[in-house]
């Protein structure tokens, strides 16, 4: 289960088409940016969706505009979170705000999370209908339903082609409609041409322009994450794995959240490591010094014992070594 990924896992290169594709595939919605699910409705539905009522819909609020409501939403979704113990962190107030980068990183999780359940398989799951019971939910159904219709019609249109087609154009179409039909007929046959061939290329200069940094920015991608993985391999050899310093960059490599203050407890790791090397080697001074005071002490009391037993020599020793003394000073003993 991806309850607890990593920044380097594969779900966070998913890119931003893919994951709205995903979102309006799954929940029938017409998102055109992942900033736009800042609010927390659509996690909640995700969620639902891959736990069909263990989410409160009741509680849900698409329509929500304000900050208060928002959190309110993301309350919803920690209590699943919690129901399923599940231990991901929700930056609330990063998400609220709208931020590109922010969301863009959570939805990925949630999609990385969704795909691990049942494989991604939202069977029997109709979002429309569970939406419905949600503040805002029958409005944003209406807003996303047409887009769906109007593409089945279009689809089907060339299939009617009959000789009696303006017949049909005329008892179909409103008044209002027909007004821009017949408005819009003649720019496409005056000199409006020019223009719209104009905006077409720059469009396609665009277009061509983004594709570049799409690519520019995937090649960058894949050589940071290329040494990444490099220093993960080379943290996991034998003899240094364990190290303060490897420790603390694993630390940093395998964290779950943007958390600046990661960095700071890994240089925390490392100087608190510097500090018991520091000790032990205070400590294996001290038991040199008093390794050399042993020694000393020993070599002073073998002289102590030296002289002591040098002075308690007996009283006819003593003599004898005065004999001695005064038969090499006479130079003829008589007897």
């Amino acid at each position: 289960m991806a309850t607890n990924i990593g920044m380097m896992d594969s779900a966070y290169f998913v890119g931003r088409s893919e994951i709205l594709s995903w979102i309006n595939s799954t929940l029938h919605l017409n998102l055109s940016k992942v900033e736009e699910a800042c609010a927390g409705a659509v996690h909640c539905q995700l969620m639902d969706a891959a736990h069909p009522g263990m989410v409160p819909m009741h509680k849900v609020n698409f329509d929500a505009k304000n900050e208060y409501e928002m959190i309110q939403n993301y309350k919803v979704l920690q209590d699943v979170f919690n129901k399923l113990k599940i231990t991901k962190h929700i930056e609330v107030n990063k998400l609220i705000k709208g931020r590109p980068l922010d969301n863009l990183e959570f939805m990925q999780w949630m999609k990385r999370y969704c795909d691990c359940v049942n494989g991604g398989l939202m069977n029997n799951y109709n979002p429309l209908e569970r939406r419905e019971a949600c503040k805002g939910g029958k409005e944003l159904s209406k807003k996303s339903a047409p887009s769906q219709p109007s593409s089945r019609n279009s689809a089907a249109v060339p299939k009617h082609s009959s000789h009696n087609g303006r017949k049909m154009e005329t008892t179909n179409v409103s008044a209002g409609s027909s007004l821009s039909v017949k408005t819009s007929r003649p720019s496409s046959s005056g000199g409006s041409s020019s223009h719209s061939e104009s905006e077409k290329t720059m469009f396609e200069q665009q277009i061509v322009e983004l594709k570049i940094s799409v690519d520019n920015l995937e090649k960058e991608r894949d050589f940071y994450f290329s040494k990444l993985r490099d220093i993960e391999i080379f943290c996991q050899a034998p003899g240094i794995e364990n190290t303060p310093v490897v420790e603390a960059i694993k630390r940093i490599l395998y964290s779950t959240d943007d958390d600046p203050s990661m960095v700071e407890e890994a240089e925390a790791m490392i100087s608190k490591s510097q500090q018991v090397k520091q000790l032990d080697i205070i400590a294996e001074e001290e038991v040199e010094k008093l390794k050399a005071d042993s020694q000393k002490r020993k070599t002073i009391i073998n002289v102590d014992v030296d002289a002591a037993s040098g002075n308690s020599s007996s009283p006819r020793q003593r003599i004898s070594e005065v004999s001695d003394v005064h038969c090499s000073e006479s130079p003829l003993v008589s007897y």
